[in-house]
């Protein structure tokens, strides 16, 4: 029985080496196939980038880019056009319904145009999240990267620029007040189109090419685990993990295990975004700064004040920013949507959190597993401990606050420095203080009026 499953085994193996071997020697064109139909954004500029990597490595001989696409933001399609435009191989698109603002731009970068029957191409326009015309400078951008990607693949520059601006007038073409958006016929009529298909195997045809090996692009199993984190909803709980590991790291410091999740929250959120070109280095920088002022309220000038609600703010408002497409704080072409549910994650998770400190904290701290790993034993003053570092009394001697005391802080008293604590109000730093009790390590003190 063994040696059955041994050839059977080696019989399955030889036969995949075999085809391998064919498909390495295969003499047949490789097409590649790739698809854009969803809006033009970072993840999409991503995937054309890995897609054309991919089609290199592979030796494609020719690209497909099979899409649907109302269109998206101007930056993701320069990157793409220009990656299109510089690419060796030949690359096609194939318009199966519409290509309009940033999907015309880059059609109009391939080699060469096919659409399906009752496909359409144009409507570049520049508009804002709202819908409206974006300034004027973001359209004349637009009209010169559209008319010098139509020369450089001979097509017609003023079309090209009267896709954007309704102003621009191609005579017996477009008139003034509207911008030029072709059906499949029209696009043929004007160069626009090479021909009316119905699918890939026509395309190939036309290019004479009748037999060809065809590759599908997918993304990897990890690129689409990428995509999975920065889903809004997993954000918000990455989101809570991370502030709610921060609080009972600091709650319990030593334990460690609150602190790690929160690291490891950090990066899974971080990183997909920063993949996917939402997060820049700057906002990632924001939220590291606004870990350090926090930790310089805590650790440093004890209390909550100025340092600790920026660091706060810089905080959030880096989970939030990651998760936007914006230039610079400039959000006109983030659409309304994406800014809503940015901010309604953001803030959703910051209540989970909440809930989770000050409920989830209780049940926590009365777990067994916490009780492992945390000291229970308490040394009480009724069985006789006491805990003191002084050798002598230091009630009526005097010094200056080292720092604010609100209520606690740090004083100086001949020349070394001390826990302090005041009762109840508050004491500048540089005051004159003196110490009217001792309690354990902390000295109790009152300013000298």
């Amino acid at each position: 029985m063994y040696r059955r499953l041994l050839v059977v085994i080696l019989l399955f193996l030889s036969s995949t080496v075999v085809s391998q071997a064919q498909d390495s020697t295969s003499t047949k064109p490789l097409v590649f196939l790739m698809k854009l139909d969803a809006d033009i954004d970072p993840r999409t500029n991503r995937y054309t980038e890995l897609a054309l990597e991919d089609a290199v490595e592979r030796n494609a001989d020719y690209v497909v880019i099979e899409m649907d696409t109302y269109g998206g933001a101007l930056n993701d399609a320069d990157d793409i056009r220009t990656r299109v435009l510089e690419f060796e191989k030949p690359i096609y698109v194939f318009i199966n319904k519409d290509a309009a603002s940033a999907g015309a731009l880059i059609s109009i970068a391939c080699d060469s145009i096919y659409m399906a029957k009752g496909a359409s191409i144009g409507a570049a326009t520049v508009v804002t999240q709202d819908g409206a015309a974006a300034p004027d400078k973001y359209q004349s951008y637009m009209r010169s990267i559209m008319r010098s990607t139509a020369e450089a693949n001979g097509r017609d520059p003023k079309i090209a620029e009267a896709m954007v601006d309704q102003d621009v007038e191609v005579d017996s073409i477009s008139t003034e007040g509207k911008v030029i958006t072709f059906s499949t016929s029209e696009a043929i009529k004007h160069g626009f189109c090479e021909a009316e298909v119905k699918g890939l195997d026509e395309i190939m045809d036309r290019s004479g090419v009748a037999d060809y090996d065809l590759f599908e692009y997918e993304l990897t199993a990890s690129d689409k685990i990428i995509d999975i984190f920065i889903n809004p909803f997993v954000s918000g709980i990455l989101i809570l993990v991370i502030l709610g590991g921060i609080y009972f790291e600091l709650q319990t410091p030593g334990v460690g295990f609150p602190i790690l999740a929160a690291l490891i929250a950090l990066v899974l959120y971080f990183t997909p975004y920063y993949l996917n070109g939402l997060a820049e280095n700057w906002e990632i920088i924001i939220f590291f700064l606004g870990v350090v002022l926090l930790a310089v309220e805590i650790f440093v000038i004890p209390g909550f004040g100025v340092a600790g609600i920026s660091g706060i703010t810089l905080m959030m408002a880096s989970l939030i920013l990651v998760m936007l497409n914006n230039d610079w704080f400039d959000f006109s072409f983030v659409p309304e949507g994406e800014l809503t549910t940015a901010m309604l994650v953001a803030f959703l998770a910051v209540a989970g959190a909440f809930v989770v400190m000050f409920i989830g904290g209780v049940k926590l701290t009365e777990s067994r597993a916490f009780k492992r790993i945390a000291l229970e034993t308490t040394l009480d003053k009724a069985d006789g401990y006491t805990s003191n570092f002084k050798k002598e009394s230091f009630i009526g001697k005097t010094g200056i606050a080292y720092t604010i005391l609100r209520p606690s802080g740090k004083v100086e008293i001949d020349n070394e420095i001390y826990d302090a604590y005041t009762r109840g109000g508050y004491i500048e730093q540089g005051t004159d203080i003196v110490v009217i009790a001792e309690e354990g390590t902390s000295l109790k003190v009152k300013a000298v009026s």
